[in-house]
């Protein structure tokens, strides 16, 4: 699965989603400009330890990522109103996410089909969810139906949760 980021602007939001990728093996691509340099110490301190392990492209424009990725592009936008559940994701598929604040531009809209274009439902009058935890809630439900597909039997390396627990809070 790919995840293509159409000119993000926080550097900590594609940190953490450059963690999500590589915890999940989905492909992050992101498309210029961006609104931080990959070197931006904020992006460093969300995504550092785990960058080398995910796999990540930058694509100069729209039309390049597009002619990089074949597969299914699926729109997210709080304005459609089919819901991601309603999909059967393919190893293949592209998630495709705007800006923090913008959102989707219409060029890119344009770029996919209405029934393409789906939401992540939540309450009434709320205006959105944080980019990376939309890109957490979709990238997990795809990667579910896929079975968990690379998935280690061992979660963690085969650290136990005492191990953890010592570890995170110095015990």
């Amino acid at each position: 699965m790919h995840v293509l980021l159409v000119h993000p602007e926080i550097a900590p939001n594609t940190g953490a989603i450059i963690r999500l990728c590589a915890n999940t093996g989905a492909r992050l691509h992101l498309v210029e400009p961006l609104g931080f340099s990959l070197d931006d110490r904020l992006l460093r301190r969300g995504g550092l330890d785990y960058h080398e392990a995910a796999s990540m492209t930058v694509h100069a424009s729209l039309d390049d990522a597009r002619t990089a990725l074949t597969g299914r592009w699926f729109g997210f936008s709080a304005r459609s109103t089919r819901s991601y559940a309603e999909v059967e994701f393919e190893d293949d598929d592209v998630l495709v996410f705007g800006a923090e604040r913008a959102g989707l531009t219409d060029e890119v809209k344009a770029t996919i089909t209405l029934e393409q274009m789906l939401t992540i439902p939540m309450r009434p009058g709320n205006r959105s969810i944080n980019l990376a935890n939309a890109v957490s809630i979709v990238v997990y439900e795809a990667w579910r139906q896929q079975g968990f597909s690379g998935a280690g039997a061992e979660p963690l390396g085969g650290l136990t949760s005492e191990t953890l627990l010592a570890d995170d809070f110095d015990l």
